[in-house]
């Protein structure tokens, strides 16, 4: 007969009628006292109805009855923390954890425990460990909300912002993805690559996961599969010029010049003021010994940032390429200045070292050198000319009546010779 009730109350708990599934649970229990499922059924009615400090007493009783029910005791930690009893919420849900390691909910739930708590680094870690739980168990709509958590708790951080001569930086696309990407500019590729398999594993039309995979695979040398990427990103309609972009990239990269400046075309028909594109073409340009179209494409960016010291370099190559040596000097120094300002020290001293090996090439005026010179003293001070010129100072004290050049050269000798160099 106790059964009779408790099924009639499984029934009336299914239409939302929990007052009534409460009332069936009560006569099963007056029946059978230690019916410990029967009172786990009323907590959860109870838990439905809002009454929660009564639903945590059944689960308790269910607890005491049957000290393996996983269920009960997830639950209870549910309830605990609707009443932000958040150290009883976290014992329960880890209890819940080592009775079945494999339990996808409880580990969302800690999660969330503890994200409340302030552990920001250790919610992020069971959100994850719930998606991939939820990935295996083919629970895709669960998946992706433990992916909109991690999303929430991920802001993007600052990226500090260093032009490379050799490399470009990374796309941005949303906050999660943008942090995988954050993850492989620092070196964790295999890591990012295994977040972004999942993610495809959970959602297979994802256009941005195969964009953002693309970029990835391209930073590590695997150009054919970021091309694959790139075109899957595509089919499902991601036109956007990052995907043309990176495409052309590694196309290029493959010897693909053709292919490359139609990708970058298309990269500038959807975003007609992408520096990186116009960077980007120029140097393919260069590559193809196009070096006037290379040209007008550092034009280009120069006119967008005036201050753009990549464009800067890139161009004086190409003018080193056609043999006008005059405009690359003028280029080099320029880029080398703005690195400064920068305190990109390693672009900077790329540029100095190109400098100096096409200085023999030009014809160079007094000013010239004593630029030159003035760039080298400069980075060996860290960039404050203020300690420069206090050295120049001393110098004329001691050896009064040389020349302006003299001086810069002499504090040069002697801050390399006292650095070993």
């Amino acid at each position: 007969m106790n059964d009779e009730f408790y099924y009639k109350g499984l029934e009336k708990a299914k239409q939302k009628d929990y007052a009534g599934a409460i009332k069936e649970f009560n006569h099963a229990l007056q029946l059978t006292p230690y019916f410990a499922e029967a009172y786990f059924q009323r907590g959860l009615a109870y838990y439905d109805l809002g009454a929660i400090l009564q639903a945590v007493s059944d689960y308790t009783e269910a607890i005491n009855l049957n000290p393996e029910s996983v269920e009960a005791y997830y639950c209870r930690a549910l309830a605990r923390v609707a009443l932000k009893n958040l150290p009883g919420a976290l014992e329960d849900v880890e209890r819940a954890i080592r009775l079945n390691l494999n339990y996808a909910a409880a580990y969302s739930l800690r999660g969330i425990v503890r994200r409340k708590q302030g552990y920001i680094q250790d919610a992020i870690a069971n959100f994850k460990k719930a998606a991939e739980l939820y990935l295996e168990q083919q629970d895709k709509e669960n998946c992706r909300l433990c992916l909109e958590q991690i999303k929430k708790l991920q802001p993007p951080e600052k990226l500090a912002v260093k032009q490379s001569i050799k490399t470009q930086p990374i796309l941005s696309t949303n906050d999660y993805f943008t942090q995988l990407l954050e993850k492989a500019e620092k070196g964790d590729t295999q890591e990012a690559i295994a977040d972004l398999n999942w993610v495809l594993q959970a959602d297979s039309q994802d256009a941005q996961a195969y964009c953002c995979r693309g970029v990835v695979r391209c930073k590590i040398g695997n150009y054919r599969e970021a091309i694959a990427d790139f075109n899957q990103a595509l089919k499902l309609n991601f036109q956007e010029a990052i995907v043309y972009r990176n495409r052309g990239k590694a196309r290029y990269l493959l010897g693909d010049h053709q292919g490359a400046i139609a990708d970058f075309n298309q990269a500038l028909q959807i975003q007609p003021e992408d520096i990186l594109v116009y960077v980007a073409r120029g140097n393919v340009y260069r590559a193809m010994g196009n070096y006037l179209g290379a040209i007008k494409d550092y034009n280009q960016v120069l006119q967008i940032n005036p201050n753009d010291a990549q464009a800067y370099y890139n161009r004086g190559i190409a003018y080193t390429l056609l043999e006008e040596m005059q405009n690359a000097v003028e280029d080099y120094q320029r880029a080398a200045s703005i690195f400064c300002e920068q305190e990109d020290w390693e672009n900077y001293q790329q540029v100095l070292n190109n400098l100096e090996k096409i200085q023999k090439f030009s014809p160079e005026s007094k000013k010239q050198k004593d630029n030159l010179l003035r760039q080298r003293l400069l980075r060996l001070v860290g960039g404050y000319w203020e300690i420069a010129q206090r050295l120049i100072d001393q110098k004329q004290d001691y050896y009064p009546g040389m020349s302006e050049e003299w001086y810069l050269q002499k504090v040069i000798d002697d801050l390399e010779r006292d650095r070993g160099k």
